[in-house]
């Protein structure tokens, strides 16, 4: 049980409490704009930033990391809406919660780590490209595609709509107020004062575009926000449980979890770089996580994950304990009751533009520059993934990334370098095991030895050698015999090879 008198007693309110409103300037437009992108009404990623701050922030196993609706679930749930109606992504997300909370129980936090960089940049970058051209449609308020590569192709028609709206429509004032919000954005992150360094390029661009739209009363669409907060609660009903056995619903329901867990983690492990206070227990995380799935699903919310921009904000903004991310979620409680007027004069376009900066920041060119140093299959696992994305959907492309990522590692196991080096006598022969000795490469092995001269005395450097299976280990045994019937004297380590064919896990 987390003991907050004990919490507020050691924690500093002249940063504590700056720090939490901070996040709050941060989250806010954030949790509208996500929801938006993910086809349900912003009230809905409130509620999520909510639970994230007051109830996993209260468990959770990273005290600085802030959780709520995250970019990277964005383009799964509408696609949930699309196939299963909104009423089904409360129960989904349910499922998913209640999948991260066993895992936490039964310890498999590090597990859900266990995930290739490339398969991560590359759904990210993915990610980040569907969200892009999703959400440029709704900046001009036009209607976004179905599919993802029909919004990428679609994006040509919808300027042209915006530059020549001969249909009366107000797209060119839509796509003026979300220009706008990124290039206030791009200049304060750019030149803002330092004294003011904390405040959100996001939010000051959402401020000014709302203040000129408001002053102009400009004919375009605004954020639509109950005036009660149960308003926009969604309980699952009766008939939606039966739904969950399905077979498609139920694969939704884990690739949620996973990606949830995945980026809740990964943004963990982040965290703990940026200051030096207590580390990451990453099994409850991974059930703190579960636990506002859990909660959110049963309240009809957006699925949230732990998120590194925010988490980078609170730790920046000078955050020691995990009372600035609870008081975060208090301020959007507050905000959401008190004065649900104020945010319904928020234009969707400058929402949308913000989450069009925001995809374009998933696709970090970083992150190829470091996978090329990998080598070219590392960067075809990453292309494949975002390509296969981008031209499907989100669960073909992890899958297809996972899949190539078991044939790398089955291909690199399966490599065995061989190499004979003869000394100038031509009577000692130097033989170099490097790689892994599997029955793959039995024939290769067998083909080599029989090619060695008797009554040669030879040397067999075995320390290069990752793994050896039995079939090898047989094999070199049976050839050593051999040799020495025929003359030859053999060094070999047998000891150090028997012993680590023994334990092939401790290498």
């Amino acid at each position: 049980m987390i003991n907050l008198k004990k919490i507020i007693n050691k924690s500093s309110f002249t940063s504590e409490v700056p720090a939490s409103f901070v996040v709050f300037l941060v989250a806010l437009p954030l949790c509208m704009g996500i929801a938006i992108a993910s086809g349900l009404p912003p009230s809905r990623g409130l509620v999520t930033g909510i639970i994230g701050g007051i109830v996993v922030g209260a468990v959770s196993g990273s005290p600085l990391l802030v959780s709520g609706p995250a970019a990277g679930l964005a383009v799964i749930v509408a696609e949930t809406v699309q196939q299963y109606g909104i009423e089904m992504v409360g129960p989904i997300l349910l499922l998913a919660g209640l999948i991260q909370f066993l895992a936490g129980i039964f310890k498999l936090g590090q597990l859900f780590r266990a995930m290739s960089p490339a398969v991560i940049y590359g759904m990210l970058a993915g990610i980040g490209i569907l969200i892009f051209a999703s959400q440029f449609h709704v900046m001009l308020d036009d209607k976004p595609r179905i599919h993802g590569i029909d919004n990428l192709i679609s994006i040509p028609n919808t300027i042209y709509k915006a530059i020549f709206p001969i249909d009366g429509s107000a797209h060119h004032l839509a796509a003026l107020i979300g220009i706008t919000t990124i290039i206030i954005l791009l200049l304060w992150e750019k030149f803002k004062p330092r004294s003011l360094k904390l405040i959100p390029g996001a939010l000051v661009g959402v401020v000014i575009a709302t203040t000129i739209a408001t002053v102009y009363r400009l004919p375009i669409q605004y954020v639509d926000v109950p005036g009660s907060l149960l308003e926009a609660i969604q309980l699952p009903t009766p008939a939606s449980f039966p739904r969950l056995i399905q077979a498609s619903v139920l694969i939704d329901a884990i690739i949620i979890a996973f990606i949830a867990s995945t980026e809740s983690l990964l943004s963990a492990v982040a965290v703990d770089r940026l200051h030096t206070g207590p580390r990451t227990n990453f099994d409850r995380e991974l059930t703190a996580q579960g636990i506002g799935n859990i909660i959110c699903g049963f309240l009809g919310a957006l699925p949230m994950t732990g998120v590194i921009a925010r988490s980078s904000v609170n730790v920046e903004a000078g955050a020691k304990t995990r009372l600035s991310t609870m008081l975060h979620g208090l301020w959007l409680l507050i905000l959401v009751i008190a004065a649900p007027s104020l945010l319904k004069i928020i234009p969707i376009s400058s929402l949308a533009a913000i989450l069009v900066f925001t995809g374009y920041k998933l696709i970090e060119v970083e992150h190829i520059r470091q996978l090329r140093n990998y080598g070219r299959f590392p960067l075809g696992i990453f292309f494949a993934t975002l390509i296969t994305i981008v031209v499907t959907d989100l669960i073909t492309g992890v899958f297809i990334g996972i899949l190539l990522t078991g044939i790398l590692l089955i291909h690199k196991m399966s490599v065995l370098n061989i190499e004979i080096i003869k000394h100038e006598n031509n009577r000692r022969i130097d033989i170099h095991l490097q790689g892994a000795a599997t029955f793959v490469r039995l024939p290769k092995l067998a083909n080599i030895l029989e090619l060695v001269p008797p009554e040669k005395e030879l040397h067999v450097y075995l320390q290069d050698l990752a793994y050896i299976d039995h079939s090898c280990l047989d094999l070199l045994s049976m050839w050593a015999k051999q040799q020495e019937k025929m003359g030859s004297t053999l060094t070999m380590q047998w000891d150090r090879l028997i012993e680590r064919n023994r334990k092939p896990y401790t290498l």
